[in-house]
């Protein structure tokens, strides 16, 4: 069977999981307010683009 200390389906124990979730959100969200920043910036730039 599968080593005990990678048994989930990512290959990733609990610890490493949880790391790399923490990355993903923080990546994500920063994305997503540059994003927003940019939308934001388009729409002062013209309204009806």
């Amino acid at each position: 069977m599968a080593d005990d200390k990678r048994s989930s389906l990512s290959g990733l124990n609990a610890d490493e999981a949880k790391a790399f979730h923490s990355m993903f959100i923080t990546g994500f969200i920063v994305f997503t307010l540059i994003a927003i920043v940019a939308h934001f910036l388009l729409w002062q730039w013209r309204p009806w683009f």
